[in-house]
């Protein structure tokens, strides 16, 4: 039979239903959730930007709605006219969050609709093999096959209070609760440096602790440079090295927390220090939604780093968070699509052998960007990696501080950097940290794609002023650039 179940709604879930609908399978979309979207939509990506942005906008302008008040001096906790002024502040951000939200998720119900897509609300579990059992709808629900699609979770470390209201996951921030006078985030990567950058953007005095040696593992430092000298500027205090310990709830709320060198760092003036804060994020990673949904029971295993192991026969497949790394919207529906495929042309379903040579031909290649101020967005092979892996690379940059259009708008604070294999040119790799580095990123992932040399994308006249040539001067710099000395011959 053409039959697919599908466990999960967010991004991963819904675009596999939609796909295989579209080949002309019978899906089943089982998610606990009212509407489609998963966490991407309602507790993750699009929450955070559109808060971030809102958040941005405010401070640049001096927080109008609050009647000129500055956002750095808003504290919930104060009360009085203050108070007041950013309770409303949060309403507004709340709603422009909902708003975001409820538009995204009511245009996808409307796509599911319009394929036919059988929905049901209920939390699944295995029973046994080719059968699951629904929490909230009666009886089983047998499978012929299955694409397990339940996302993460936020971890929160052992030593944290969990359940105290003033210990916030990403789901709890992006929940806008409060501004704390104080918030400690534990945690470096981009999850943690985006809540932070948000916060502090409201006016909480931020601290940040990463326990790695640096932030954003794995990133060329030349990348950082920009990043770190705005978040210092931007926090209260950031370290890296670091760990918090000996958390203490206070009575009236808030923690005691003592920060110190992280296992096997040297010690530092200074540290352990003890602090007091208002509220603490925890950013320490996530990990993949599966224990309940008890997949032994069904005769599956998980991998060494919980991941969902496809069965032997195929029936059973994992997409999106719960399948593999990196844990990205993108990527899982790139996967999602592709397990999709499989699925339909396993099914005989008429052009789905094609549709599946066609997501098969991608390279693989996962952009990442991290929506910090400034961006900083990367796709391909990394210098740190290349390196690594003994991978002959060399790398070429435009830095902006000499581009019109980061003058015009006054962010010069950008790079913009081409990894490439120095013997044929051919482009391996590509980051850019600045303003707007996300939406400048897809150019350069493109060039991947298709193969692109350094001369391909030099060549290509770009528009100026903008920011996007310097994907142009970047690619020129190992020839003839325009904006540097002239070479001595």
């Amino acid at each position: 039979m053409n039959t697919l179940t599908i466990l999960g709604g967010g991004p991963a879930g819904y675009p596999a239903a939609f796909l295989a609908a579209d080949l002309g399978m019978e899906v089943t979309l089982v998610d606990p959730a009212p509407a489609l979207g998963g966490t991407c939509l309602h507790r993750g990506c699009i929450p955070s930007k559109t808060l971030l942005h809102a958040a941005r906008e405010l401070a640049a302008a001096g927080a109008p709605e609050t009647g000129g008040d500055d956002l750095a001096t808003c504290d919930l906790r104060l009360g009085g006219a203050g108070g007041l002024a950013c309770a409303a502040l949060l309403e507004r951000l709340r709603a422009r969050k909902a708003e975001a939200v409820s538009a995204l998720a009511s245009g996808l119900d409307r796509l599911a609709a319009a394929r036919k897509i059988r929905r049901i609300r209920a939390r699944a579990a295995f029973a046994a093999p080719g059968r699951l059992v629904l929490d909230g709808a009666d009886g089983d629900l047998p499978y012929d096959r299955l694409l397990v699609a339940t996302g993460s979770e936020p971890v929160v470390p052992s030593a944290f209070p969990a359940g105290h209201p003033d210990l916030w996951t990403s789901t709890e921030a992006l929940e806008l609760p409060c501004i704390p006078d104080r918030l400690l985030v534990v945690g470096g990567g981009a999850i943690g440096l985006e809540l932070g950058t948000l916060y502090a953007a409201l006016g909480s005095r931020v601290t940040l602790v990463e326990a790695l040696p640096a932030l954003l593992p794995g990133t060329d430092r030349d990348l950082l440079v920009p990043l770190l000298k705005r978040l210092r500027a931007t926090f209260e205090a950031l370290y890296t090295g670091t760990v918090a310990t000996d958390i203490e709830p206070l009575s009236g709320g808030g923690f005691r927390v003592t920060l110190a060198p992280a296992p096997g760092r040297p010690a530092a003036d200074g540290f352990p220090r003890t602090e007091t804060y208002s509220a603490i994020l925890v950013a320490a990673g996530r990990r993949p939604a599966l224990a309940a949904l008890h997949p032994e029971r069904a005769g599956l295993s998980l991998d060494g780093r919980g991941f969902l192991v496809p069965s032997p026969d195929g029936t059973v497949r994992a997409a999106g968070d719960c399948a593999s790394a990196p844990l990205l919207a993108h990527k899982a529906t790139h996967e999602a699509r592709l397990a999709a495929a499989r699925f339909a042309a396993d099914a005989g379903c008429p052009g789905a052998a094609e549709t599946l040579a066609d997501l098969s031909a991608a390279s693989g290649t996962v952009p990442s960007v991290v929506y910090t101020d400034p961006e900083l967005a990367v796709c391909g092979l990394s210098e740190t990696a290349a390196k690594a892996a003994g991978i002959p690379c060399a790398a070429a940059k435009c830095h902006w501080a000499g581009v019109g259009r980061a003058q015009a708008i006054g962010r010069t604070d950008g790079l913009t950097k081409w990894i490439y294999d120095p013997g044929t040119r051919r482009i391996l790799g590509a980051a850019i940290v600045g303003a707007g580095a996300g939406d400048l990123l897809g150019e350069a992932l493109l060039a991947i794609e298709c193969k692109a040399t350094l001369r391909d994308v030099a060549r290509a006249i770009h528009p100026h002023p903008t920011l996007s040539e310097t994907w142009a001067e970047a690619a020129e710099a190992p020839f003839f650039p325009v904006h540097a000395l002239p070479r001595r011959r």
